[in-house]
C-alpha cells in the first residue's frame, strides 16, 4: 500500500510539474492543482492515520491518533479550491481582455 501511495504521489508530482511549466493557462492552473493533490497526500500520509484511536489524548487513553495533518489537509483543500476557482476567473479575464490565454499574454505569431 505504501509503494501504492509513493507512485501516486510521485506521479501527481511529475504530472503537475510538466503541465505547470506549459505555455497556457488552463495546464498552469491543472498542474498546480496537481502539485496541491499530491502535497496533501504526502501531509496526510505522513501523519500516520491510526484507525480506531481517539483523536484527543484522554485520561486512560493508551493510544491517540494526531489530529494536526488532518486539519492541515482539509484546510489546505479549502483554500486550495478558493484559489483555483480565483486563478481560472482571473485566466477567463485575461483571456478576454487580450484575446489570447498564453501565459506571456502575447500569444503566438
Amino acid at each position: 500500500m505504501e509503494a501504492l501511495l509513493s507512485i501516486v504521489i510521485g506521479l501527481l508530482t511529475a504530472c503537475g510539474v510538466y503541465l505547470a511549466l506549459r505555455g497556457r493557462t488552463f495546464p498552469v492552473v491543472l498542474g498546480m492543482t496537481f502539485l496541491s493533490y499530491a502535497v496533501n497526500l504526502f501531509l496526510f500520509a505522513m501523519g500516520r492515520l491510526t484507525i480506531g484511536q481517539p483523536p484527543v489524548i484522554a485520561a486512560g487513553a493508551a493510544g491517540y491518533t494526531d489530529p494536526l495533518p488532518q486539519a492541515l489537509v482539509l484546510t489546505a483543500i479549502v483554500i486550495g479550491f478558493a484559489m483555483t476557482a480565483f486563478v481560472i476567473i482571473l485566466a477567463l479575464k485575461a483571456r478576454a481582455e487580450l484575446g489570447n490565454d498564453h501565459v506571456d499574454g502575447r500569444g503566438r505569431s
